[in-house]
């Protein structure tokens, strides 16, 4: 029969923080020694998981007087040896009457359970023992919010129910579900969890491969003895993180359909305004090869260039141009979206035509006769014809 604790339902469902639970256990256990309890924080928190700082504050508040009532859990005695070394403080806890309310609790789920799950278990075993059918609201009424913003207010269901799916997949509790009260759910509390032994692969012991014995060398002391046990080191070391540095296959969570079930495409194709072919005519044979995307941003382009004022006729010389002056296209769909239809760059021009770049006429070649009219002062800088007119790739 495994260890059990009677805990007071004022700690269970009282002001007390999570971590005052498993503390107040684990004190009680220890305090039924005639010395009581002499475990020290650090050891504490080392049964217990927890930080020394928590086990410090819960063990701060078990011994405070309660706002409520006025009554304190714990209590310390602090010792000095007759040379006057200090040692570890004896606990003890309140003696509860048998008129007192409260709930079994094994000393065990105190180690293997997180607080807030060891008070829904506390809350549960409460609840089994004296027939009454808990709901999720009135589990989120005891497992209420302990800090921040919402201080006081009941915990939704839906963190409820997540903590009762733990404490099952754990084996502490077993859920018949819909079956009790108004469809509510019947919970078993168990006093150890319900687990399959595990059993070793031959009938010698689970060392029978290296000398027929454990493969421990040192067995394990009792955790419920503060003298046979050594207290943890104050000092938390950080876990030492491995790290694959081989390729590892992670499995696909979404894997792709496959093309049986892949449904085909049903709509319709790309199509092009009559003002975009008739600009994108000089270059044809460059279009066969282009993905949808590439057409698309071509056409956009094309539709901004015209929304913007430009003439339809100029855009379609000015493309025909440079495809005959550049000698070689390695990607055609580069080349479309770069320099094909690149607006050209503005420079300083006096006679305002769209077609001139620095007095000089950007398909012709020939020199602006609007610029040499203009007077000397509005003269332009000597200027070479662009880069298309000499022949070279654009």
């Amino acid at each position: 029969m495994p260890q059990r604790v009677r805990v007071p339902l004022r700690v269970v469902v009282g002001y007390y923080p999570d971590a005052a639970l498993p503390v107040y256990v684990k004190v009680a256990a220890l305090s039924r020694r005639e010395s009581g309890c002499e475990a020290g924080v650090a050891y504490l928190a080392s049964l217990l998981g927890l930080s020394r700082s928590t086990v410090e504050r819960a063990l701060t508040e078990l011994m405070r007087p309660a706002p409520d009532d006025d009554v304190a859990e714990v209590t310390s005695y602090r010792r000095t040896l007759p040379g006057g070394r200090g040692t570890t403080a004896v606990r003890r806890v309140r003696v509860v009457g048998r008129s007192e309310h409260g709930a079994w609790v094994p000393t065990r789920a105190a180690e293997a359970l997180s607080p807030r799950q060891l008070r829904a278990y506390a809350a549960l075993s409460y609840a089994t023992a004296t027939g009454h059918h808990m709901s999720l609201t009135d589990l989120g009424r005891v497992l209420r919010h302990r800090s921040g913003r919402k201080a006081g207010e009941p915990l939704e269901p839906r963190s409820v129910r997540r903590i009762l799916r733990d404490l099952e997949d754990l084996g502490w509790i077993s859920v018949d579900r819909r079956a009790g009260y108004r469809g509510r759910h019947l919970y078993t509390v168990h006093d150890e969890p319900l687990h399959i032994p595990l059993t070793a692969d031959t009938d010698e012991g689970s060392g029978g491969d290296l000398g027929e014995g454990s493969l421990a060398y040192k067995e394990d002391h009792q955790t419920d003895s503060p003298d046979d046990l050594q207290p943890a080191s104050p000092i938390r070391r950080r876990r030492e993180q491995v790290v694959a540095r081989a390729a590892v296959e992670n499995a696909v969570e979404n894997p792709p359909l496959p093309a049986a079930f892949r449904r085909p495409y049903t709509g319709p194709q790309l199509s092009l305004a009559p003002r975009i072919w008739r600009v994108l005519e000089p270059v044809k044979p460059l279009l066969a090869g282009l993905s949808p995307y590439v057409v698309r941003e071509l056409a956009r382009e094309i539709g901004r260039q015209l929304d913007a004022g430009t003439d339809g006729e100029r855009l379609r010389a000015r493309l025909e141009f440079r495809f005959a002056c550049t000698e070689t296209i390695h990607s055609p769909a580069g080349w479309l979206l770069g320099a094909a239809f690149k607006p050209p760059r503005p420079r300083p021009s006096g006679c305002g035509l769209v077609d001139c770049d620095g007095g000089v006429m950007r398909f012709t070649g020939a020199p602006c006769k609007a610029c040499a009219e203009l007077p000397a002062t509005g003269a332009h800088p000597p200027h070479r014809p662009p880069a298309d007119l000499l022949g070279r790739p654009g």
